[in-house]
């Protein structure tokens, strides 16, 4: 058995996720803000919304640099494993994202570059204290997103965007 295959079997068995969601024919087109990105999944492109954690937007202090680290852990081509959470209201597939066996998403947190989000957290159950822990060191540490004098969070700043 090719080690491909062998490696999407394990991401199988160890996130839960189905042998089709792990097998590595899931491989990235591009990535978008910090918690998004588009990958090509049994020959359909599918938009993902990185579960459980929320990063700044864009135009938010931070947003350019989540960007553009989600961009360098996950460069165009990539194979990955998705784990699916859910589909959210906009049809993005909402899901754990993992690379070599990490996760894209907790990594995110522990760089700083990238919350937990409190209020979708409940799709992370078996990583929840390891998402908590996560950011609570990123953000005693002061890394990427909590190096700021007041962080905004990324949710009370797109509220803030939306009623100006």
């Amino acid at each position: 058995m090719n080690r491909s295959i062998l490696i999407g079997l394990l991401c199988a068995l160890l996130t839960g996720c189905s042998t089709a969601q792990a097998f590595l024919g899931t491989s990235v087109i591009s990535t978008g803000d910090g918690d998004t990105l588009h990958v090509r999944q049994n020959g359909q492109d599918v938009t993902v919304r990185l579960a459980c954690i929320d990063a700044p937007e864009r135009r938010q202090p931070g947003g350019q640099f989540a960007s553009d680290r989600l961009r360098q852990l996950l460069p165009v081509g990539r194979r990955v494993q998705l784990r699916t959470v859910e589909t959210d209201r906009y049809g993005r597939t909402v899901g754990e994202v993992y690379a070599n066996g990490r996760s894209i998403n907790l990594q995110l947190v522990t760089e700083g570059q990238a919350v937990v989000y409190p209020q979708y957290l409940s799709g992370c159950q078996d990583d929840r204290d390891a998402y908590l822990q996560a950011e609570q060191a990123a953000r005693r540490a002061r890394r990427g997103f909590w190096s700021q004098r007041n962080p905004v969070m990324p949710w009370d700043w797109r509220r803030q965007q939306r009623s100006s």
